[in-house]
């Protein structure tokens, strides 16, 4: 049994027709969360949290957009 494995995350649950990826960030301590942005209702399904541009930029490969096009959400 091995307890020291790491936890494989889901497919992305990203509907593009539906959704649109999003940054929510924080401007008292500058914490983000990636997530997906209901363009309907406005709902924001957070996804993951971001430690630095790095983790950012891996996502934004995932989906096969450019960081620049991500939408932010104060």
């Amino acid at each position: 049994m091995n307890f020291f494995h790491r936890k494989q995350q889901a497919a992305l649950p990203y509907d593009p027709a539906r959704q649109e990826p999003a940054v929510r960030s924080s401007i008292c301590t500058g914490e983000m969360t990636l997530g997906f942005l209901d363009r309907e209702g406005g709902v924001f399904h957070e996804y993951m949290l971001v430690r630095d541009r790095v983790e950012l930029e891996a996502f934004c490969r995932k989906l096969g957009v450019a960081p620049e096009e991500i939408r932010r959400i104060y």
